[in-house]
């Protein structure tokens, strides 16, 4: 089960995490992200639990990227990501599975924006986890992303039918998909991806449809995405998983503030969980820095009623650049003793509490390269 943990993680392109690639002449760079660590558990299934961990901060990625200069204002490009087990050093989810996280290729220009095919994700994760509306997605990591007692959620292909089920910790990408990203006009910008489900006489059976709005001006910040996933396991591929939120982001000196809202529904059963999330983050005076938030979760009846609260705390110490040392810890506490705790990212099987309660700590060690 703990790999289908690492396979799940993906949450993000290397790149946008702001790593430092070593750049070759011909335009392509290598980069990656390796973390570890120890976590402990209250309870799962009944029992404390402490284990080694990795690819929680962040993935544990490797990624090939480069670009070329066309001519005038345009430029090719393609992205090649494959993460892989620090523990066995396998990729993931399984071995020989290489570039199994992102692979595409497209063309790029400063004034008509970007436009891509292949493997590649939603706007969920790119509007606005990669834009810093959620502070799991740079403090909390993969633990910080939204679980919850909401099995009832039934996601096809997901190993507990919640995990990361709002979809902004990056754990799904999507296949066979062409994505148009703006440029920036005034601080305002905007694409649409559209994933073909190549069913024979169907346009929209199996296919997945994603948008995302995007607005900046000085320390503001407004992102808007949505997405639906069609599952050939729902009425022959014409129902899924909805999937919709809003960000908001205001920097003040030193401290970066955020409110997000998320809304997922299966469109079969009815079932849906929303999300309401603010946070806290930023420098603490030298190498020192760390986020507090507090996250919401309310199931409607088709979940059975289900909620949780959640609260995060993280805190990180930078030796270089590219290495630091974090400790952190989540408490999550449901509504109901029929709806165990189980906070996102733990093994699928037997995580759960069994009780309202569920505490998680760990420290760990993440590098980049």
């Amino acid at each position: 089960m703990k790999t289908i943990r690492f396979a799940q993680w993906s949450c993000l392109l290397a790149a946008l995490g702001g790593l430092s690639g070593r750049a070759f002449a011909d335009g392509v760079s290598l980069s990656g992200m390796i973390d570890s660590g120890v976590t402990y558990v209250s309870n799962e299934n009944g029992h404390s639990t402490a284990f080694l961990d990795s690819g929680i901060a962040a993935p544990d990625t490797f990624s090939i990227r480069g670009q070329e200069a066309l001519g005038g204002d345009w430029r090719a490009l393609f992205n090649l990501t494959s993460q892989f087990n620090v523990g066995n050093g396998t990729t993931v989810p399984s071995a020989g599975e290489v570039f199994n996280r992102t692979a595409l290729v497209g063309l790029a220009s400063d004034r008509y924006g970007s436009f891509t095919a292949g493997t590649q994700y939603d706007f969920m994760t790119d509007s606005l986890t990669v834009k810093g509306f959620d502070d799991a997605f740079t403090y909390g990591g993969l633990y910080d992303f939204r679980q919850g007692p909401f099995a009832r959620l039934d996601i096809p292909g997901n190993p507990t039918g919640s995990f990361d089920f709002d979809r902004m910790g990056g754990t799904e990408r999507v296949t066979d998909s062409v994505k148009y990203q703006s440029p920036s006009f005034d601080g305002l910008s905007a694409g649409g991806l559209y994933g073909f489900g190549g069913t024979p006489g169907s346009v929209s059976a199996d296919s997945t449809t994603s948008f995302g709005l995007n607005y900046g001006y000085d320390a503001f910040a407004l992102g808007l995405a949505y997405v639906d996933v069609k599952y050939p396991e729902f009425d022959d591929g014409h129902e899924g998983i909805r999937t919709w939120g809003a960000g908001l982001r205001y920097r003040f000196r030193r401290v970066r503030t955020t409110l997000l809202f998320t809304r997922t529904q299966n469109t079969e059963s009815g079932a849906a969980v929303d999300v309401y999330k603010m946070g806290a983050s930023g420098n603490l005076g030298g190498p020192w820095s760390g986020a507090l938030d507090y996250t919401y979760m309310k199931g409607n009846e088709a979940v059975g009623g289900a909620a949780a609260n959640q609260f995060t705390a993280t805190l990180s110490y930078a030796l270089s650049p590219r290495t630091k040392l974090y400790a952190e810890a989540i408490y999550q506490r449901t509504n109901s003793d029929d709806a165990g705790a189980w906070i996102n990212g733990l093994p699928a099987a037997d995580s759960q509490s069994s009780s309202r309660n569920q505490v998680l700590s760990r420290i760990g060690l993440l590098t980049s390269f």
